[in-house]
């Protein structure tokens, strides 16, 4: 009897606690919350993790093109997992804008390869770069300088030793700007037939008299060979004088005098990511400049000097503004 007294009691109380207003709104709640840890989105770091997969670009290396010669490398890309995650913290939502990434450098650099000319730079660089031969020219030069100023943009002048040294005013004018400063040779000579000897000398006397006519503390990196001519002992013998030898890929033949209007659909009918555009200071390209730069940034193509399109730096799209 005692026995089912107590069951009895029990029961009352179980029941009484189930169908409790208080009890009822509890039990409510509990379902809510876990409602809503069970629909909540993935944790904001974890989801940077996921998605920096995504993004990932492996670099490439400089190698030796059968066609192209020496063509320089590019770094590839990682996601900074850190960095990304600070800068969304506050809104703890995924913004791809908000994403921070790294370069990561290839393994095989231009300076690794034997030595060969180079013509372009790395085809996934939007990048161009404006090699002007300086050998003659003196009154179309004012004018270029002026047009690369408007438009913020450096280029890489190759000058003739003997020019250098007879106007000196006006070599120091190009490096006060600026731009990049190569050598041209000293004397203009078909370098493919020339010896070794006079070879190393025609080098080594444009750099001497570059250097001490601007004071310029960068050392010259690069060598052009008059007209392109050249042999692979040529390149050899710049690469000892630790320069590089680099040539073209679209030419604007403005020594032929065209008009700006055939010098501007010559380059831009040709040109592409990583193209090196010949041209000397003459009136056809003094008169076609400002719109060849114009026309080049509306196609998103950058313009810098040759060591700049020829370096690992990948261009993003911030680089841009």
């Amino acid at each position: 009897m005692k026995k089912l007294s107590v069951l009895i009691i029990m029961t009352l109380i179980s029941f009484l606690i189930v169908n409790n207003p208080m009890t009822t709104t509890y039990v409510a709640s509990l379902k809510t919350e876990s409602i809503a840890v069970t629909g909540q989105t993935k944790p904001l770091l974890d989801e940077i993790k996921e998605k920096a997969e995504s993004y990932y670009i492996a670099p490439a290396d400089a190698k030796i093109d059968r066609v192209w010669k020496a063509l320089p490398g590019l770094n590839g890309v990682k996601v900074n997992i850190e960095e990304s995650y600070k800068k969304m913290k506050k809104d703890n939502v995924f913004d791809e804008d908000k994403l921070v990434f790294d370069q990561i450098p290839p393994k095989v650099h231009l300076s690794d390869l034997s030595p060969s000319p180079v013509y372009k730079g790395h085809p996934d660089k939007p990048m161009v770069s404006f090699i002007i031969n300086v050998a003659w020219g003196n009154e179309y030069l004012p004018d270029m300088l002026a047009t690369l100023k408007k438009h913020h943009v450096s280029a890489s002048f190759f000058l003739e030793g003997r020019w250098a040294q007879n106007n000196p005013d006006l070599a120091k004018m190009i490096a006060a700007a600026g731009h990049e400063l190569g050598n041209h040779s000293y004397t203009h000579p078909d370098m493919k037939n020339v010896s070794a000897a006079k070879a190393r000398e025609e080098i080594k006397k444009t750099n001497e008299v570059i250097e001490a006519i601007t004071d310029n503390d960068a050392k010259v990196r690069w060598f052009a060979p008059p007209s392109g001519s050249y042999r692979d002992e040529i390149v050899s013998i710049a690469a000892e004088e630790e320069l590089g030898t680099v040539m073209w890929t679209v030419d604007t033949i403005d020594w032929q005098k065209p008009t700006p209007d055939v010098l501007i659909q010559r380059v831009m009918g040709k040109v592409h990511s990583g193209a090196m555009i010949l041209m000397h200071p003459t009136k056809s390209t003094a008169e076609s400049l400002d719109r060849l730069i114009k026309g080049l940034k509306s196609k998103n193509l950058e313009i810098g000097t040759v060591s700049q399109l020829l370096n690992e730096d990948r261009i993003f799209a911030e680089d841009k503004k």
